[in-house]
């Protein structure tokens, strides 16, 4: 049987999620040819919305064209980029394209990013987003003027992982309160973490996603430790990296264990590699769990 991704939030099934980005100008068949290794692995596709502050093609644009190709995307957006008025006018935009899942954050400082000169909006923040979608959903819009058609928006959010930072669960708890159907999480390498996180959340009743980067290299995850706030590869996987006569493979087999421990732990799993998915099918069969339904 078929579901849709509201849908299966609301079954028992463990999900999977994936990230891919829209190109960096026009020519959007290579990440169009990416996206397709997931079709009938990925329960649905994140599409980023100019990721680490970095100019890409729109996420609306691209998720329109993931759905023409047949898949189910969640649009990512951000309050970096637009004012209130723009916010709601892209979500609009997107529902009369088709598009029916989103997931809403604060993004990225421009000066990560590659025009460091831009002027960020941040006019919501990103519970205040939620409770804008919420009122679109009801049909009318944040100034309280009736909409001609309103929205019914599968809306998630994201969050850190890190049991010991009260102040992103009490952030995280608004979400849920404000409304977001779903969590999508920072890369999990530490599972003991992740379920002290998990029972610190439990009583919110949301559909957790835990995030999963793959490692391929000693180096990439020295970086992780050093420059990723909220993401921390413990000393042990550290060693296997170092120790592995091949990095990428041994990357494979820590991301499959992992995915393993949190089939026990989380409603599923949102795969963000560096570069392509050309090892994802490969890593979720390792996993056991591909989705062929």
């Amino acid at each position: 049987m078929l579901f849709n991704f509201r849908e299966k939030l609301n079954s028992r099934k463990f999900l999977v999620t994936a990230e891919v980005s829209p190109p960096k100008g026009t020519r959007f068949s290579a990440s169009l040819e990416d996206a397709r290794q997931l079709r009938g692995i990925a329960d649905a596709l994140n599409v980023t919305d100019n990721q680490c502050s970095i100019m890409h093609m729109s996420s609306l644009a691209f998720s329109k064209l993931l759905l023409d190709e047949g898949h189910e995307p969640i649009m990512q957006l951000t309050c970096r980029d637009r004012n209130r008025i723009g916010l709601q006018s892209d979500l609009l935009g997107a529902y009369a394209l088709g598009i029916r899942n989103i997931c809403l954050m604060t993004g990225d400082y421009p000066t990560c990013g590659d025009h460091p000169g831009s002027k960020p909006v941040y006019d919501l923040d990103s519970v205040q987003l939620i409770e804008l979608v919420r009122k679109l959903d009801s049909g009318i819009d944040l100034a309280g003027n009736k909409l001609d058609g309103g929205t019914s928006f599968c809306a998630g959010a994201v969050s850190g992982i890190d049991p010991e930072k009260t102040m992103q669960l009490i952030k995280l708890e608004k979400k849920v309160r404000c409304g977001a159907d779903f969590i999508q999480t920072q890369a999990v390498y530490d599972i003991g973490t992740f379920e002290e996180f998990m029972e610190a959340v439990n009583h919110l009743e949301v559909p957790v996603i835990a995030g999963l980067i793959p490692l391929k290299s000693l180096g990439m995850a020295e970086f992780m430790n050093k420059n990723i706030s909220g993401i921390h590869v413990p000393e042990e996987i550290m060693l296997r990296m170092k120790d592995a006569s091949s990095p990428l493979e041994e990357g494979l087999s820590i991301a499959s264990e992992t995915i393993r421990e949190l089939t026990k732990l989380s409603r599923g799993v949102h795969i963000m590699p560096i570069g392509s998915h050309k090892n994802t099918p490969r890593l979720l069969s390792m996993a056991g769990i591909l989705k062929n339904d």
